[in-house]
């Protein structure tokens, strides 16, 4: 592997004192290309602009898919990856459905973890902080025929960052937009899907929510997931998640936290669920509390559901399933405690 060494890192620009989420890339990035039918040879280069024209096939058809994962400083300040090979069997998945070639697993890895040897100083150390990472893969040839694309590129950007959400949130149930339809791509993390839910974020965040909570395609009726997380309802004590189908993406934190509730013996329901049941557990007190996961919100409480121009109060339990959750996460992420899932990829 190539790497070339920029000659003026931007690492004294950044406050890591007040770090906020994805304002600042760090110094390298890797970059591969695929052409005439197989992967070349990966590389690390300074941060800098694509070469590409304005034919680049991706801005066109949005032949693009991506990942976000996070790097830890450990206990005893070495770096490890949360769960790589998860990411990398989504990416995949994700890059199958646009018609990608499949990013093959010594190129991910060796790619991700030469990356971060080379930024290593752009881990953070402080509380709740890590780095995180940005694998993306997208359409590179530069025509305007729809048709798939013949190049692509593979890359991977990287940013120090603190919590994506401080405090609980307060989420909107979206009665009137549509995420994604049975059929389509809401399985796989494509850029479009993000692009796609702005609007009704926007205008959520108008009035005063952070999030919204989106709702099937076909009657808005069944609750799915979040913004930017999966969704979770502990209801009469019991871990209550959306089942799983190719309109919700397959959370990584979402797994992880199943896991831990199975090896705990909390109850679990993956099912779907009725905004009519949850609006009836907000009302008869049924609803212990609610909360969203995903690796840029990790574990974010809930403390408000908006339906119907009414908004609901969700209790926030300070020893809740959701603080338990987070507290042991962290405590594995960051080398604190037993890795007994062999989560962690130590580099």
């Amino acid at each position: 592997m190539k790497i070339r060494i920029t000659e003026k890192s931007n690492l004294s620009k950044i406050d890591f004192n007040n770090l906020g989420f994805g304002a600042g890339l760090s110094d390298h990035v890797f970059i591969c290309e695929y052409k005439n039918g197989s992967w070349g040879e990966g590389r690390i280069e300074p941060y800098g602009s694509l070469s590409q024209g304005l034919g680049l096939h991706a801005l066109h058809y949005g032949q693009a898919v991506f990942e976000g994962q996070k790097a830890y400083r450990q206990k005893d300040n070495s770096i490890a990856i949360f769960r790589p090979e998860k990411n990398l069997r989504r990416l995949n998945i994700s890059a199958k459905r646009m018609l990608i070639p499949e990013v093959p697993e010594d190129l991910f890895m060796n790619g991700l973890t030469e990356l971060i040897k080379v930024d290593s100083d752009w881990v953070p150390r402080g509380e709740n902080q890590s780095l995180y990472l940005r694998p993306f893969l997208f359409s590179s040839s530069e025509f305007v025929a729809a048709r798939p694309s013949e190049e692509y590129t593979f890359a991977i950007v990287t940013s120090p960052v603190g919590e994506l959400y401080s405090k609980a949130v307060k989420v909107k149930v979206e009665q009137s937009f549509t995420r994604a339809a049975s059929g389509g791509v809401g399985y796989a993390k494509a850029a479009g899907n993000y692009g796609g839910s702005f609007l009704a974020t926007h205008n959520a965040v108008k009035e005063g929510f952070n999030q919204v909570l989106w709702t099937d395609h076909a009657e808005h009726n069944y609750l799915e997931e979040a913004g930017t997380m999966n969704v979770a309802f502990v209801l009469n004590n019991k871990l209550v998640t959306p089942i799983l189908s190719d309109r919700i993406l397959a959370g990584i934190t979402r797994d992880s936290i199943l896991t831990l509730a199975r090896e705990w013996g909390i109850t679990i329901e993956e099912r779907r669920i009725k905004v009519d049941e949850l609006i009836t557990a907000l009302k008869d007190g049924s609803l212990n509390e609610a909360f969203g996961m995903g690796t840029a919100a990790v574990v974010s409480q809930i403390n408000g559901i908006g339906f119907n121009d009414e908004i609901y109060s969700v209790p926030i339990p300070k020893n809740g399933i959701a603080m338990r959750m987070k507290e042991a996460l962290s405590a594995i992420r960051y080398g604190e405690s037993e890795d007994e899932f062999n989560w962690m990829h130590h580099i």
